[in-house]
């Protein structure tokens, strides 16, 4: 039998012989989270730099969508959509109200929105647009990342997301991000939409030129295809704006939104757009036992809520430029670049670093928690309630791991 000499080993053990190995984290084992900090089962503190990707924008355990669901979870957790629920109408006002947009169909994990829009665009592009019926296409970006199901990862340019996986669904070209010229080329009649992230958070928190998105809205417009952005992990104050695609005041003809939707306490995500895209959906088209349920819109009505009426996007605004302003100081001999937007930094290390991980493992031992991605990035995105005493208290934390040889 073995022995352990710690509940974390113990606990790692037990993930590491009877779970898939298809993810690498950090050896840190969590077991309550406030805000922005996190607890181990040894009673480590952290600061939570990565939010769950974004999923907990409004910080861990907040105590108004706490109540939402566990009121809601008290009456009534699910109906299926074969019948109506008392939360779900009141979810679709809100968030149509907030965002402008006419209609709302509701999911539960972004890679299902995702899913969701593509079939939107398909069957948009057959029955309003005129394409011949099996021969729509839609374009995407090199570096995306939009969820992990066959079809989506069809489109990816990671090798390894793809290797082992085919084969893929057809009807996908890929040009290059942030190359507005490439994607006028790319357009044929047979063009329904293109799916642009409006930063690639996964790829390596690339932001794309200025101007770019506006760009691409004004090709869209003129070649009537679809502009689709995934604002999953942008969305929902991330960035300082509502959407990312804010501050270049672009309006996609859909957008899907996932993750802070709910907070972080459970799968919700929607597909937004006007009533001629959502509108193509006739009952039996499209559909989810989970999707829309009443738990999920009592959580999601609480999680916009406080995210507009505690001011979290504009403190991530003011609260993302000084991060990243103190993290450029740093003035590391390792750094290659520090970029962003609102409280979604990477800091790209130069490739004689040595990679991104040892340093996210030599912050953990410094209590703060980041995640690497692409190698040599290093990902920040905290929960967009952090104040500036406590970026101070973590650039303290950081400053000896970037200085680190």
């Amino acid at each position: 039998m073995e022995t352990f000499r710690t509940v974390t080993e113990e606990l790692i053990a037990l993930e590491d012989r009877y779970g898939a190995h298809n993810y690498h984290p950090l050896d840190v084992v969590l077991t309550r989270g406030e805000g922005i900090w996190v607890w181990d089962v040894d009673g480590n503190r952290y600061m939570d730099c990565l939010s769950a990707y974004s999923a907990v924008n409004q910080g861990h355990a907040h105590p108004r969508i706490r109540q939402a669901l566990i009121d809601q979870a008290s009456r009534l957790p699910l109906t299926s959509r074969a019948f109506r629920n008392d939360q779900l109408g009141r979810f679709y006002q809100q968030v149509c109200e907030l965002t402008g947009y006419e209609m709302v169909l509701p999911m539960n994990t972004g890679a299902e929105a995702v899913e969701t829009a593509i079939k939107a665009a398909r069957k948009w592009g057959y029955t309003v647009k005129g394409v011949p019926d099996g021969q729509a296409e839609i374009i995407a970006c090199a570096g995306n990342f939009a969820g992990r199901t066959v079809t989506i990862i069809g489109f990816s340019t990671e090798a390894q997301y793809r290797d082992g996986f085919g084969p893929f669904t057809p009807g996908f070209k890929v040009v290059p991000y942030g190359d507005a010229k490439a994607l006028e080329a790319a357009i044929t009649p047979n063009t329904v939409a293109f799916l642009v992230e409006p930063i690639q958070g996964e790829g390596g928190v690339i932001v794309p030129p200025a101007g770019y998105l506006r760009q691409v809205r004004e090709i869209c417009t003129r070649h009537n295809v679809l502009m689709i952005a995934d604002e999953i992990q942008t969305g929902l104050g991330r960035t300082g704006k509502l959407f990312a695609c804010d501050h270049e005041d672009v309006r996609p003809d859909a957008v899907t939104i996932g993750k802070a939707l709910s907070g972080g306490f459970y799968p919700v995500s929607a597909v937004l757009a006007n009533r001629e895209v959502l509108g193509v959906f006739r009952p039996g088209d499209h559909g989810s036992t989970f999707g829309g349920n009443p738990l999920g819109a009592a959580v999601g009505q609480a999680a916009l809520s406080v995210l507009v009426e505690e001011n979290m996007i504009e403190n991530a605004a003011a609260m993302g430029e000084y991060f990243q302003d103190m993290l450029a100081e740093i003035n590391s001999p390792h750094v290659k670049e520090v970029r962003g937007k609102g409280l979604m930094i990477g800091v790209e290390l130069k490739p004689e670093a040595g990679g991104a991980r040892r340093f996210c493992e030599a912050l953990q031992h410094n209590g703060i928690l980041a995640k690497e991605t692409h190698r040599d990035i290093i990902r920040f995105a905290p929960p967009l309630v952090i104040t500036q005493a406590d970026i101070d208290w973590a650039i303290e934390r950081i400053r000896p791991v970037l200085l680190m040889d």
